[in-house]
């Protein structure tokens, strides 16, 4: 008899390409794996911790409703052709297990995606006819995220966006000729690129009111990083211009790893640096009034590993002319190390009061005084401060 956990167990280890929370600093990884050098896959639970709206951060599951695909991406661990076991569930039996999960009190959300099985409008039907019954026939109320098959149709676009919290698509590569590379069978702007179109345009034109709960779900994107020959430049280009025009939420970055059996086995992996600076940089050009042109680039199109992006600008433009933090706007203060969107704000209000004098009136902002320390003035000068043993 085939247990329906260790079934849940095998087919989630394939769901384990789709990133779905901010990358650790890699220094953090090293520390974990500097025993072994490794992760051992079979040890990977398909329960993971991501951090939803509102900064809540719940267990999460992350599955396929199947592990074959009729595609043949030359990273992909289920592309066709590769052999190893295949596993698929039918939606009734994949909400009934997630459902016993979540009564148990072992999950609190589910990503459900699927290789392609019998077309992609095919396999987004069964996904939507999933996440149909968690909702209506169990009356399931929490985190949901549902995939967009390539390929997939308006009207199932839309369904998606009435039953889940987030949506997404994953592009892949950041543009065509890339994704040729990563993934000969699909389209980048009729398959990938056209549905965050629609999610974009159902947001702006439908009321919400159509959901389950009264709100369009949040929509986001994914990329292969060191897959090909991509540059930081193009993934930033294409990161902009979802972000900025189709109102993604977020982009995130998954570091190429070769997996045996597919066309791009001998490749070498891509250094988790270059994930973790990406990431950075989509948030500058998500939360500051940071812009393509303000990118750190260097040699050939890529961004600095061993600097943030942020203070890689910051060297560049204000160490030898250091703002005056008491007369800063709120544009020139997101441009400084240590200060975000909440801190630029407190900085504006405190300042209605009385002006700040020193390194420790930032602290108990709870700003990040040593990282402006560098690129500022109080009053007119300096402050005193210790540079960091480590930049990142």
């Amino acid at each position: 008899m085939n247990d329906p956990i260790m079934k849940l167990n095998r087919i989630s280890e394939y769901a384990g390409y789709e990133v779905d929370e901010a990358p650790r600093c890699p220094i953090f990884d090293i520390a974990l794996n500097k025993d072994s050098g490794k992760v051992d896959i079979d040890k990977l639970p398909s329960v993971s911790y991501v951090t939803i709206s509102g900064g809540k951060k719940i267990p999460m599951l992350k599955t396929l409703l199947t592990s074959a695909c009729e595609n043949n991406c030359n990273y992909c661990a289920c592309r066709s052709g590769r052999t190893f076991r295949r596993e698929a569930f039918t939606p009734d039996e994949l909400a009934s297990i997630y459902m016993l999960m979540y009564q148990n009190g072992y999950v609190q959300g589910i990503m459900l995606s699927s290789g392609v099985l019998g077309g992609a409008v095919h396999t987004q039907d069964q996904l939507l006819k999933t996440a149909e019954i968690l909702r209506y026939r169990y009356h399931y109320q929490d985190y949901l995220h549902l995939k967009v098959m390539p390929g997939a149709e308006y009207d199932q676009v839309l369904a998606g966006m009435k039953l889940a919290d987030r949506i997404s698509v994953n592009l892949e590569a950041p543009n065509s000729k890339r994704l040729y590379d990563l993934a000969p069978m699909k389209q980048f702007v009729d398959q990938l690129l056209q549905p965050l179109k629609w999610i974009q345009e159902i947001r702006q034109n439908q009321p919400a009111s159509l959901t389950w709960d009264g709100k369009w779900p949040s929509s986001v994107t994914q990329f292969v990083v060191g897959g090909t020959d991509e540059t930081d430049i193009e993934l930033l280009q294409i990161s902009e211009y979802v972000i900025k025009k189709l109102g993604l939420g977020r982009t995130y970055y998954s570091a190429f790893s070769p997996i045996i059996d597919t066309p791009l086995e001998n490749q070498k992996p891509e250094n988790p640096w270059r994930r973790y600076r990406l990431f950075q940089a989509s948030f500058l050009l998500r939360d500051y009034p940071f812009s393509m042109e303000d990118m750190p680039f260097v040699g050939k199109g890529y961004l600095p590993l061993d600097i943030d992006p942020k203070k890689a600008w910051a060297e560049q433009n204000l160490l030898n002319q250091p703002v005056e933090l008491n007369c800063a706007g709120r544009e020139e203060l997101l441009h400084i190390p240590g200060i975000g969107p909440k801190g630029a704000s407190k900085i504006l209000n405190i300042r209605k009061e009385e002006p700040i004098k020193a390194l420790g009136d930032l602290k108990r902002l709870g700003i990040h005084e040593k990282r402006a320390a560098p690129y500022i003035l109080l009053n007119g000068s300096r402050p005193s401060f210790q540079l960091p043993l480590m930049p990142v």
